[in-house]
C-alpha cells in the first residue's frame, strides 16, 4: 500500500472507533445509575445515604463521566480490533504471536488493577473519614465521591500495565535484567514517589498498597525478564 492508502485506512478505522465510542457512550449514560450504586458499596453504611448535589448539573455530569468510561469499556473489543487489523497486516508472524500474549495480558492485568482499586477503597475511606470527629457531619458530594473511587480504580488498573511496558522494553532491547536489577533502589524511590503522587484522598494506606502493588509486579518482571534472556 501507498503512504495515501495507508491513510486511507487509518482514516476509515478512525471514524469507525469514534462511531463505536460515541455509541457507547450513549449505552453507557442510560446503564450509568446502576454503576453508581456500585461505586457507593465501600462506603460506611453511615455515609451512603449522605452523598449530596450542591449544583443542578453535578449529577448530569457525574453520569456522563461514567458514561464515557462505560462507553470506552463497552467498545473496547471494536478498538482492538480496528488496532489490530491496521497495524496486523505490517507484522511478521513471529511479531504477532509475540504481540497477541502481551495485549491479552494487558487487558487482564487491567481488570484486575481495576478489581484491587475497588477492593482498597473502603479501607482508605475508613481511615478518611474516621478523621471526622464527633461533633461534625461529613457530607460527600457525588461528584467528588465518584471521582475518588474512579480514579483510584483507573490508578491501580495503569499500575497493573507496569510489566507490560518493562517486558516489551526489554523485548526490543532498551532494558536488559542487569541495568533493572543494578538501579532497583532508585526504582522503589520512583515507585513511592509515583503512588504518592497518583493516588487520591491523601490517606497513607492507599499509597503504600499500590507501592507494594508496584513492587511486587516489578520483581515479577524482572523473573521473566531474566527467563527471556536465557
Amino acid at each position: 500500500m501507498s503512504l495515501l492508502e495507508h491513510l486511507e485506512e487509518l482514516r476509515r478505522r478512525l471514524i469507525i472507533v469514534i462511531a463505536t465510542i460515541v455509541v457507547g457512550v450513549v449505552i453507557g449514560f442510560f446503564l450509568s445509575d446502576p454503576v453508581i450504586h456500585v461505586l457507593k458499596a465501600p462506603l460506611p453504611a453511615a455515609y451512603r445515604g449522605n452523598l449530596v448535589v450542591l449544583t443542578a448539573t453535578e449529577y448530569f455530569a457525574v453520569k456522563l463521566k461514567v458514561g464515557i468510561f462505560l462507553g470506552i469499556a463497552i467498545s473496547m473489543p471494536v478498538l482492538l480490533y480496528q488496532g489490530w487489523r491496521f497495524i496486523g497486516p505490517g507484522l511478521t508472524l513471529g511479531e504477532r504471536r509475540r504481540v497477541v500474549p502481551l495485549l491479552a495480558s494487558a487487558i487482564l492485568l487491567f481488570l484486575l488493577g481495576l478489581e484491587i482499586g475497588y477492593i482498597i477503597i473502603p479501607f482508605a475511606l475508613a481511615f478518611l473519614l474516621g478523621l471526622v470527629p464527633n461533633g461534625i457531619t461529613a457530607f460527600l458530594t457525588v461528584g467528588d465521591y465518584v471521582s475518588f473511587v474512579t480514579t483510584m480504580m483507573l490508578a491501580f488498573g495503569v499500575v497493573m500495565e507496569f510489566p507490560i511496558v518493562l517486558v516489551a522494553l526489554a523485548r526490543i532491547g532498551i532494558l536488559n535484567y542487569r541495568r533493572l536489577a543494578d538501579q532497583r533502589r532508585f526504582i522503589i524511590l520512583g515507585i513511592v514517589i509515583f503512588a504518592v503522587v497518583v493516588t487520591p484522598g491523601g490517606d497513607p494506606i492507599s499509597p503504600s498498597l499500590l507501592a507494594a502493588v508496584m513492587y511486587v509486579l516489578f520483581e515479577g518482571s524482572l523473573v521473566v525478564i531474566r527467563l527471556m534472556r536465557r
